[in-house]
């Protein structure tokens, strides 16, 4: 896959989803890990379950590591709404704390094997 494409597909991801839900940065990291090991045809439920228990551990070493996955609770504001997200903007969180989440996925990814 070309990056503009990669870019494309995954830049709904931030922001939690733009409601503040599941941090971003976490997100794309379960893309990576369908990408490694989803399954290919309905009919292959082994390579389903493998992933999902793959998406599982992923997602419970990035809580572990951070606290959470939920991105308002990661940034202390709900920037699912205006005020929040203005607020979390203005605190220059989305060029530091994302940037610091997004290396934590990164690395998390990595420690896995992934």
């Amino acid at each position: 896959m070309d990056k503009d494409t990669a870019l494309k597909i995954a830049s709904g991801l931030g922001a939690g989803f733009r409601s503040g839900e599941i941090c971003g940065a976490a997100s794309g990291a379960v893309l990576v890990v369908g990408l490694k090991y989803g399954q290919r045809v309905a009919e292959d439920t082994g390579a389903k379950v493998n992933c999902n228990a793959k998406t599982v551990e992923l997602l419970n070493a990035f809580r572990a590591k951070n606290k959470s996955c939920v991105c308002r609770e990661l940034l202390g504001y709900d920037i699912g709404a205006p005020d929040g997200y203005a607020r979390a903007q203005n605190a220059g969180l989305f060029k530091t704390k994302c940037v610091d989440l997004v290396k934590s996925a990164v690395e998390t990814l990595e420690e896995l094997g992934y």
